[in-house]
């Protein structure tokens, strides 16, 4: 097994308001990258554990909200591990988004 795919994103909201915006707009915006399907999403307390499907390819993780960050571990299946990069960079894009945007 793989070590998980680690993205740290801040933010300014506390706690119950990032929980809120990530949970009205995860499924969203996984729907906008096409290559993405969310298989399993299951929130408990402030933890979401998820599995995702891209390229065929199963991934599944966890997300932390914190009062300061949102900690975001993937493990992904090593045909996927190639894009690691491209992954990281578009979940912290995606989370930041979500963080930041009034709402």
């Amino acid at each position: 097994m793989s070590a998980p795919l680690v993205v740290s994103i801040p933010h300014r909201l506390g706690k119950e308001e990032a929980l809120r915006r990530l949970k009205h707009g995860l499924t969203r915006a996984a729907s906008s990258v096409p290559v993405l399907k969310v298989d399993e999403e299951h929130w408990d307390g402030d933890q979401m554990t998820f599995r995702v499907r891209a390229l065929g390819q199963a991934a599944s993780g966890h997300i932390n909200v914190g009062e300061a960050d949102v900690r975001v571990e993937v493990v992904l299946p090593w045909l996927l591990q190639r894009f690691a990069e491209v992954a990281q960079a578009a979940i912290r894009s995606r989370g930041q988004l979500l963080l930041t945007k009034k709402g």
